[in-house]
This record gives C-alpha cells, sequence and structure tokens, in this order.
C-alpha cells in the first residue's frame, strides 16, 4: 500500500481499491468470510488502536490511560455523530445494539393499554423485549401488516394503525436479521412526525452498509452494533437520542453518576447530552476500537460501500437462485447485502460444517428468530451468507460453487 489512504475512495464516483483493503484485513488471509451480518472482518487499524491501549493500561494503569487518551475516546461520539449526521451530545456508547434497545425502552413510562406499533419482521431480541413489556406493564403490541408480496410492510396500513392507536412507540428494525429486507424507515418517519409519534429504530444491519442519515429518517431513537458492517470489535452499540427526546426529558430507568447529577440528597439531574444513558464505566480499548472502526469506514466511503456490498450478494443470489434444491428467500425490490436460503436434503448444523470445512463462514437462522417471516416462507431453519465491501467476486462465485456442491450432494 503506497500510503495509509489508498484503500479510499476520492472521487466523485469512487472505486475502491481491493488489493489495499484485503491487505488491511488479516482474517482475509485465512477464510471467505461471508458473516459480516454477525461480525466484520476487522481492519488492521482497529485492531491496533485497541492493542495500543490495552498496553498502555498494562503499562500506566487504566484510570491514567483512559486520561492519556481523552480526545480519542471522545472522537467515538463524534465519528459517529458524522457518520449518522447529528451531532456527539446525540451519541451514547452502548454494551451491544440490545443494550441500547433496552436502555431506550426503559426510558418510556409505559402505562397497562399502551400501544406499541412494529412490523412482523422487528429483530427477535425486539420482540421479546415487547413481549416482556406485555408482561410487566401491560401494554398491547400491535403488527403493521405487511405488503402482499411480502416485500416489507405495507406503510399506509401502519400509517392507519398509528391513527388509530396513537402508540405509545413506534419500532421498526431497518434491515431484520434473517432476511435481505429492507423496510421504508424514512417513509414511516414522516407518519410519526406527523402525528409526533415517538420512534425507534434498529438500525444494526444497516449502519455500516447504507449512508444512515437520523434526520432523513426522522427517527427520535437509533439503535446500532459496532460489530457488524462497521467492522467493529463485538461487546460495543450505540443509542442515537434526538434533541426532541432530549427536551422532553427521556432518561433510562437505572441511571448513574454519569448520566446523571446529585443535586442534593433527594434529587438528581440528568445530565443535558445522550450521555445519561451511558454507564459510568467504559470499555476503553472497544471504544478506541468503534471509534477507528468508523473513521475507517468514513474515509472507505459509505456510497461506494451502498453499491459494492448489496451488489456482491445480488450476484450470489443470481448464482444460486438456479441451484436445484435451493430457494433463495430474500423479499423486496432491493435487498440488502443478506443473503437467506433453504436447502433441502439438509439439516442445519451439518450443512453449516460442511461450508465451515471449505473455510467459509456462514450463519443459520432458525423459526424461532423470525416466527412470523419464516411461517410466511415455511422454513424451519435458513443458511444466511453476507458478504462485505472487502470480499471479492471470486469469492462469490467459490461460495456459489460450495453451496451448489452440497446441495446436489443431498439429491
Amino acid at each position: 500500500m503506497k500510503n495509509e489512504n489508498s484503500a479510499f475512495s476520492r472521487s466523485a464516483e469512487p472505486l475502491l481499491d481491493l488489493t489495499a483493503l484485503r491487505a488491511d484485513t488479516p482474517g482475509c488471509e485465512a477464510v471467505i468470510h461471508f458473516n459480516n451480518a454477525g461480525a466484520g472482518l476487522m481492519p488492521r487499524p482497529v485492531l491496533q488502536v485497541m492493542l495500543d491501549h490495552l498496553q498502555l493500561e498494562a503499562a500506566i494503569g487504566g484510570y491514567e490511560a483512559s486520561a492519556a487518551r481523552a480526545a480519542e475516546v471522545a472522537d467515538f461520539h463524534a465519528s459517529l455523530a458524522e457518520l449518522l449526521g447529528t451531532r456527539p451530545g446525540n451519541i451514547a456508547f452502548a454494551a451491544s445494539a440490545t443494550h441500547a434497545y433496552t436502555k431506550a425502552l426503559s426510558a418510556i413510562d409505559f402505562r397497562p393499554g399502551d400501544v406499541i406499533l412494529t412490523t412482523r419482521n422487528d429483530f427477535i431480541s425486539n420482540q421479546i423485549a415487547f413481549l416482556s413489556l406485555r408482561k410487566r406493564h401491560g401494554v398491547r403490541i400491535v403488527h403493521a401488516p405487511d405488503r402482499p408480496d411480502g416485500s416489507g410492510v405495507d406503510v399506509d396500513a401502519m400509517a392507519a394503525l398509528m391513527r388509530a392507536h396513537r402508540p405509545s412507540l413506534v419500532a421498526v428494525t431497518h434491515v431484520p436479521t434473517n432476511s435481505g429486507l429492507v423496510q421504508p424507515v424514512a417513509e414511516i418517519g414522516r407518519h410519526c412526525r406527523e402525528l409526533d409519534l415517538l420512534y425507534l429504530v434498529d438500525a444494526c444491519q444497516s449502519v455500516g452498509q447504507y449512508p444512515v442519515d437520523v434526520e432523513q429518517i426522522g427517527c427520535d431513537l437509533l439503535t446500532a452494533t459496532c460489530r457488524k458492517f462497521l467492522r467493529g470489535p463485538r461487546g460495543s452499540g450505540f443509542l442515537y437520542v434526538s434533541d426532541r427526546a432530549l427536551a422532553a426529558g427521556y432518561e433510562p430507568l437505572h441511571i448513574d453518576m454519569h448520566g446523571a447529577r446529585w443535586v442534593a440528597p433527594g434529587y438528581y439531574r440528568p445530565v443535558a447530552t445522550a450521555a445519561r444513558f451511558e454507564e459510568w464505566e467504559f470499555p476503553y480499548a472497544t471504544v478506541l476500537g468503534c471509534a477507528a472502526a468508523v473513521r475507517y469506514a468514513l474515509r472507505v466511503g459509505l456510497d461506494p460501500v451502498a453499491r459494492r456490498t448489496p451488489a456482491l450478494a445480488g450476484r450470489l443470489r443470481e448464482h444460486l437462485a438456479a441451484v436445484p434444491g435451493v430457494r433463495t428467500l430474500d423479499r423486496g425490490p432491493a435487498p440488502a447485502a443478506l443473503v437467506t436460503l433453504a436447502i433441502e436434503g439438509w439439516e442445519s448444523e451439518p450443512f453449516k460444517a460442511a461450508l465451515d470445512a471449505r473455510g467459509i463462514n456462514s450463519a443459520l437462522s432458525y423459526r424461532e428468530f423470525a416466527q412470523f417471516d419464516f411461517a410466511d416462507k415455511d422454513v424451519q431453519w435458513c443458511l444466511r451468507l453476507s458478504p462485505h465491501y472487502y470480499n471479492t467476486e471470486d469469492e462469490v462465485d467459490a461460495v456459489a460453487g460450495a453451496v451448489a456442491e452440497l446441495a446436489r450432494s443431498a439429491r
């Protein structure tokens, strides 16, 4: 690599330097990694900044190391704010996307009979959280219907349900984990703004794969992880909180000394920013790794990533569509880079193990992950393959060939 930026796009119609990007990605030497929807391969700069900080902690102490790296730590909030089109004060670190999501839910004062309006394709942990709120607080869960062709939520029907129920929360997963479906979150957000409804978006599978602009979406709250298409470390995520939500006084149920000030023996005051949703203790090496991952994504450029990554998935779907015994399951006019398929004659674990043996990373989804979606598709499990921009067309073809070979062996 001629210089540290040679992998990154600079022109109006950028081309990614795959050679440089793959040189930045040690995992490319060992595996064909098609599990980016689970955890992307970390680039070298992310790994290095984390190792450097751990070494600093060992050398001078944990508190002292975080103080020495205060500016870099603050870049976690600044880099994500740049990525999402907001301000650093609207970003909170979380240990995972689910941690961020439950923190957001805990800020809502649900009462018996309150409605949560969601979709039939919301993430499993979100759906379980809604059911838990129903058990504990007596809320009602209303699922907006999909369009007749199954290509995502029927926004008009969802808007009608908003007007009929005046929900306490509208919650949508942008790209569900169990398929390549992309939900029209900005269109839904316009209806929420018109009706002054609280709007929560799970962007776990879209941040790092597509440009995501919180103002354009119109959400009050947005959660995501750093380990997937952002290519950051595991054990990290974030919560975006809008100015509107902060001004309205939303705060987590369990708030600590980082998120509030104990101003009198019987009174505390939450801080003005989204830091009210954070805890005092941070895994600082992880935070620094996340900041480095976001900066890396920004230098690569989300526009070229958003073109290349789904295109690789489209190439894979085209290959697999011609394979007897393989049924691709993704719907919608422009699917994301999550390719899901059912394979005749195989059980889930043996099929994945056969791909593992060929050096191909993949993931499995089960009926319990997507009760509505998989019931509609009449499957008990599916294989999920999720390429990213640093994967190659040759790798796509190799993965398709391996799936075809295994599918033929069962016939």
